[in-house]
C-alpha cells in the first residue's frame, strides 16, 4: 500500500508531524543569546589586551602622561545609554500589551538616545588630542571604545528596522520577536558600555 493510500485510508493528511522542541526557549531567542555569548568573548579579548597594556606600563597613574580622558563626558554618555535601556524595555512591554503608541515612542526614544551617544563619542574623539597610533594605551582605548561604538551602530540599525515595521503595524502581543531580539541586543550594548566606562574611565 502506498503512503498516500495509507494516509487516505486513515483519513489523515500527508503532512509530517510538528518537530519536537527540545528547548523551552524559542529558536530565535536562543540564537541571539548564543550570539551575544560570542560577542562577550570578543569584548573579553579586547579587555585582556587593555589590562595587559596597563600591567606592562611603568608604575604610576593611569592613563599615563600626557593622556587625559573626559571622565564626566563619558559619565553623561553612560547616563544616556542607561536611560535607553528603560526606553527599549518600555517598547518591548508595550508591544506585549498591544500598545502600539508606546512601542513606537519607546523605539524612537531609544534610537534618539543611541544617536546622541554616538555624536558625543565622536565629539570626544576629535578633542582627545591623541590617536590610536600613540602607544599601547591609545591603541587599546580606541579599540575598546571603537568596538563598542560599532555595536551601537549595529543596534541602531536593528532598531530602525523594528521602528519602521512598528509604524506599519507588523507587531502584536503574539508576534513581537522583531522587537524583542533588538531589545536584548541593545541591553547587551548598554551593559558592555557600563563595563567599558568603569574599566577605562574610572578604575
Amino acid at each position: 500500500m502506498t503512503a498516500v493510500a495509507h494516509a487516505e485510508g486513515h483519513g489523515q493528511d500527508a503532512h509530517p508531524p510538528a518537530a519536537h522542541k527540545s528547548s523551552r526557549v524559542e529558536a530565535p531567542l536562543l540564537g541571539i543569546y548564543l550570539f551575544l555569548a560570542s560577542e562577550a568573548m570578543l569584548f573579553g579579548s579586547f579587555f585582556a589586551a587593555y589590562f595587559f597594556a596597563r600591567v606592562s606600563a611603568a608604575p604610576g597613574e593611569w592613563p599615563p602622561e600626557p593622556f587625559t580622558l573626559p571622565v564626566y563626558l563619558a559619565l553623561l554618555n553612560t547616563i544616556i545609554l542607561a536611560t535607553s535601556s528603560f526606553t527599549i524595555h518600555w517598547a518591548v512591554q508595550s508591544v506585549k500589551r498591544n500598545h502600539r503608541a508606546g512601542l513606537v515612542a519607546g523605539l524612537g526614544l531609544t534610537m534618539l538616545l543611541g544617536l546622541t551617544f554616538l555624536l558625543i563619542q565622536g565629539r570626544e574623539y576629535t578633542r582627545l588630542g591623541f590617536a590610536p597610533k600613540d602607544g599601547a594605551f591609545a591603541t587599546t582605548f580606541f579599540g575598546l571604545t571603537g568596538l563598542h561604538g560599532l555595536h551601537v551602530i549595529v543596534g541602531l540599525s536593528l532598531l530602525s528596522f523594528a521602528f519602521v515595521r512598528a509604524i506599519r503595524g507588523h507587531y502584536s502581543s503574539t508576534h513581537h520577536l522583531g522587537v524583542e531580539i533588538p531589545g536584548i541586543y541593545w541591553h547587551f550594548v548598554d551593559v558592555m558600555w557600563i563595563i567599558v566606562y568603569t574599566t577605562v574611565y574610572v578604575v
